[in-house]
């Protein structure tokens, strides 16, 4: 028979949030799939746990895939875990669970801390509905298109962000969405936790000038149609667009229509 590949979440931060039940699934696994062995270890070391560890991250899982399921196919159990919070959430695993319901092994989640769900309930913003949009494009042209696309989504929508990055994605998000409502979760659970509330430009200027580091998730309220007025401000997403779509078709106000209507979907 065999065994179960357990998926278990662990610490965003502080090791404190590890749960019991988590703790004994590590301690009873034949070999844990982790993505960075080193911060695994750490977490090892607090809870004084001893089993073989598998680094399995977004360059290695497909062709270590077959190294676990034998683990698992032999009978014994395997946990995969990702550098902190829920396996499969912008981390890598998909590829392994989904071998794993094909050669019908069971899969079995250890729920616990969540990055999305840790910001979303302190955020103050409707969680009834949600929409996770992962980490947004590096490159900024992409990025911005990708907020213009967000920008009309109804439900409150939360995505990561790399700190090298965050001033220049939090001016994209001022000029995309304008006053609309966001918050910022930096290094959630740890020493220097910081949770704020405002618009992408006061949370920029709050943020600069300053080394910004650590994991970090971004909520922003959705889209209220009947919060916009009659005539588009500034700031309003579809103004943006139109008036880029202007100054790229230089004028032609019919290539211009097209444009806009491109971006917008």
């Amino acid at each position: 028979m065999a065994g179960t590949l357990f998926i278990v979440a662990t610490p965003l931060g502080n090791l404190d949030d590890m749960a019991p039940r988590g703790r004994a699934v590590l301690s009873g696994a034949a070999l844990v799939a982790c993505e960075d062995t080193r911060r695994t270890f750490k977490l090892f070391a607090r809870f004084d746990l001893d089993v073989p560890l598998l680094a399995l991250h977004k360059f290695s899982e497909r062709e270590r895939i077959d190294a676990v399921l034998a683990v698992l196919q032999r009978g014994d159990d395997v946990a995969l875990v990702s550098d902190g919070g829920t396996p499969g959430l912008s981390d890598p695993g998909a590829l392994l669970v989904a071998a794993a319901h094909e050669l019908g092994i069971r899969v079995s989640p250890v729920p616990g801390p969540s990055a999305v769900a840790a910001l979303l309930s302190a955020s103050g913003l409707p969680g009834d509905r949600f929409v996770f949009d992962g980490f947004l494009p590096p490159r900024g042209g992409e990025r911005r298109n990708r907020l213009r696309e967000l920008a009309r989504e109804p439900r409150t929508w939360i995505v990561y962000e790399a700190p090298h990055r965050i001033l220049e994605t939090l001016a994209d998000m001022a000029e995309v969405l304008g006053e609309r409502t966001i918050v910022l979760g930096r290094e959630m659970t740890k020493v220097h936790e910081t949770i704020a509330r405002g618009s992408a430009r006061s949370i920029r200027e709050m943020l600069t000038g300053s080394e910004v580091r650590g994991e970090i998730a971004i909520a922003v309220a959705g889209f209220d149609a009947a919060a916009v007025p009659a005539e588009a401000g500034a700031d309003d997403p579809v103004a943006v667009v139109w008036r880029e779509a202007v100054a790229a078709a230089e004028g032609d106000e019919r290539e211009a229509l097209k444009r806009a209507a491109k971006a917008l979907g």
